[in-house]
């Protein structure tokens, strides 16, 4: 019944996924950035779906930028999920643009991409960043750096907050859980961590039975003088009880 239902939801996935990258390539270069970022939306919401995964909503969802969203981070489907609640551009690692499909669709979203592992990479990131927070838009950022189990916070990195810093721009914190509906606890099929593969990973939630992803928008929240680090560990903290009020 599993492997039914996977190979069903793939079929759907990938017909989804090939109509992205025809439209990113046919009808964005024709519409205004308004237009694209609705219809990034539109198709993350249907991508959800067609993943089979429930999408559950609360608290104040962005409306306009400038603003920095802040998330813990889970799987690979947080980007998907983030982009249903509300279009953002996020800043991802620069391994992203090179995966299969994915890489294509998160480059036509209006991803910023940055080498972690280089400081001046880092720093150019942080520059258009804050520009790109002057401009209006709204940014998305999982200042974990890298994904964990969902049952706990790995410490946030604080170079990213510097751009909201710098263009005194609000931050607003997002919890994000993977639930399974039968028993309400957090879903392990969702997960990619450690030696886990990509595709591992998404057969898993092509599997699953039912899983709700719950969103949970906290209040915006200015620096008030705070450094980076002393405003990433407040949100941090904030985030962990957004996440266990879900």
């Amino acid at each position: 019944m599993k492997t039914t239902r996977a190979i069903w939801r793939a079929v759907h996935v990938l017909v989804h996924i090939f109509a992205g990258l025809a439209e990113i390539g046919v009808r964005f270069p024709r519409l205004a950035q308004a237009q694209r970022d609705m219809r990034v939306q539109v198709w993350a919401s249907r991508m959800v779906r067609q993943l089979g995964v429930d999408l559950r909503i609360t608290g104040p969802v962005p409306v306009a930028g400038p603003l920095l969203l802040v998330a813990n981070h889970i799987s690979w489907l947080d980007i998907v999920v983030l982009h249903a609640a509300h279009h953002c551009r996020f800043v991802s690692k620069s391994d992203v643009q090179r995966w299969p499909l994915i890489g294509r669709l998160a480059t036509g979203a209006g991803t910023l991409y940055i080498q972690r592992e280089s400081r001046r990479d880092a720093l150019r990131v942080v520059h258009h960043m804050a520009q790109a927070l002057k401009d209006g838009d709204i940014l998305a950022v999982f200042p974990e750096g890298t994904t964990g189990d969902g049952n706990r916070l790995l410490p946030f990195h604080a170079n990213l907050f510097q751009a909201a810093i710098t263009a005194q721009a609000p931050v607003q914190p997002v919890a994000l859980r993977y639930v399974d509906v039968a028993t309400g606890a957090n879903s392990r099929a969702i997960t990619y961590i450690d030696d886990e593969t990509l595709l591992g990973s998404i057969w898993r939630t092509l599997s699953a039975e039912r899983v709700r992803a719950d969103v949970v928008f906290g209040e915006p929240q200015t620096a008030d003088g705070r450094d980076r680090r002393d405003w990433a560990g407040d949100l941090r903290r904030v985030i962990g009880a957004l996440r266990e009020a879900c």
